[in-house]
């Protein structure tokens, strides 16, 4: 009966992504597709929550089925994501795009995503003292207590790295080790290689014209080729939403998230709020926040749902690049950085609110200002070397938490409610970047304004 009711729901499964193919062929816009796509999903996995159970061998074997065209489609995109970036970097500089004001650009998109980090731990203290949130109201079942033992190593890792430690991990020591991704800070480290091999460039085509020529060549085309191949595996987006969205929506334990509701609505109080801070930001720069919401929605939809910044980087950058007028060279550094430094929900909000709630228990006054500025300063500067040590917001609380001298135990206790959280937090990750490349073009004189005005997405 259980292998009948799996193929049952493999069929309906096929039969929402033919529904999904059609309205392909009727040339219904992408952003409408994935919020259909979306839908779909959510309401598809609800069912098979409600009427099979999260611990059934039906839903287990079906999503199994789903990840096919879920993972798939995840890690489809993470293939591409090294070569994307290496090879974008160093056309910037073939193509000098990038030379004039590199120090400028690399100055403003830090600088950014620091601050907004800064802003974002601001936020997620205000809340966390707002909503009146106690670390020690949390409980510790067997899932969270073997959660903390796997910690525990780890914890000791992070305690045992300085933060010169974590910056001197962003430099590559073995470049082709890091473009197969092998360390948390390759993308940072392919992003420095990729910035040194330009820099070359620039030497050689002054010295060598005609081989300076060759070589422009050489990556012209690399980078043509890479991006169809961003631009095949991006027509995929709606069928990698539904499945991903299919899943969580099926696997999610409610109950467990009822049990810590509290802290799960104002998580997402703090990264709404820093939403909207990066909307004002855009309204600052005189850009309409409402057309960035629009462009952004699909792009910010996908990172929702599969809670990877790294998966998401090709959606980023096209974003960013055919849909808000951010230049290449500007919208690859913006995004790359964005993975490892200055995450605002990761990094920023999420080791803030921890921070807040365990704070009584250590005889900490959370609310005093010295304890304040302190803990917005750790989250900014820490969140830097985030990667450095892993990466993700478990990490950065653990990060901030052992600088503060504060129980790192609590990181474990939300176990249960972690994947819904780090939807919204991943999301907010990938906006600050977005917003970081957007207003780095603005202050540059390189934002293409009607571009970003223009009503209709790309298609990808």
């Amino acid at each position: 009966m259980d292998i009948f009711l799996t193929v049952l729901n493999i069929a309906l499964f096929l039969g929402l992504i033919a529904i999904l193919y059609r309205m392909q062929q009727k040339q219904v816009s992408f952003s409408k597709r994935v919020f259909a796509a979306l839908g779909l999903g959510l309401i598809f996995g609800l069912i098979l929550n409600q009427v099979y159970g999260i611990t059934s061998e039906v839903t287990s074997e079906s999503i199994n089925w789903f990840n096919i065209v879920g993972s798939g489609y995840v890690k489809l995109l993470q293939m591409i994501v090294m070569p994307l970036i290496f090879v974008s970097i160093v056309v910037a500089f073939t193509k000098l795009k990038l030379t004039k004001n590199i120090g400028k650009i690399s100055v403003l998109v830090i600088g950014i995503l620091l601050g907004t980090t800064a802003i974002s731990s601001a936020i997620g203290i205000g809340v966390a003292l707002g909503f009146g949130l106690d670390g020690i109201e949390l409980d510790q079942g067997a899932a969270e207590t073997a959660r903390n033992e796997l910690l525990k190593p780890r914890a000791a890792a992070v305690q045992e790295m300085t933060l010169p430690q974590q910056i001197v991990e962003f430099l590559p020591s073995n470049p082709f080790q890091d473009l197969t991704g092998a360390r948390p800070t390759s993308t940072i480290a392919v992003l420095i290689f990729a910035a040194i091999i330009g820099l070359a460039y620039l030497g050689v085509n002054r010295r060598d014209p005609e081989q300076g020529a060759f070589f422009a060549k050489i990556i012209d085309t690399l980078y043509a080729i890479t991006m169809r191949v961003v631009t095949l595996i991006l027509r995929l987006t709606p069928y990698g939403i539904l499945a991903i969205i299919t899943k969580v929506a099926a696997t999610s334990d409610y109950d467990a998230i009822a049990k810590l509701g509290k802290f799960v609505i104002a998580s997402y109080v703090a990264l709404i709020l820093m939403f909207i801070v990066h909307l004002l930001l855009l309204m600052l720069a005189k850009l309409n926040p409402s057309q960035y919401v629009k462009k952004a929605f699909p792009t910010l939809t996908f990172a929702f749902t599969s809670r990877t910044s790294a998966g998401t980087l090709p959606l980023n950058i096209k974003t960013q690049t055919k849909d808000l007028g951010v230049s290449e060279g500007i919208a690859n550094f913006a995004a790359s950085f964005g993975l490892s430094i200055g995450q605002n929900g990761c990094a920023g909000i999420y080791p803030a609110m921890l921070a807040v709630m365990v704070a009584p228990a250590a005889g900490v006054d959370p609310t005093s200002f010295s304890f304040i500025l302190t803990l917005i300063l750790v989250v900014a500067i820490s969140s830097f070397g985030v990667a450095g040590v892993g990466g993700g917001a478990t990490f950065a609380a653990l990060i901030v938490l052992s600088v503060m001298n504060l129980p790192v135990a609590i990181v474990g206790l939300l176990i249960s409610v972690e994947p819904l959280i780090d939807m919204g937090r991943t999301a907010l990750n990938v906006s600050g970047s977005m917003t970081a490349g957007v207003l780095t073009s603005k202050a540059t004189g390189e934002l293409d304004t009607a571009v970003y005005a223009q009503k209709e997405l790309a298609e990808a």
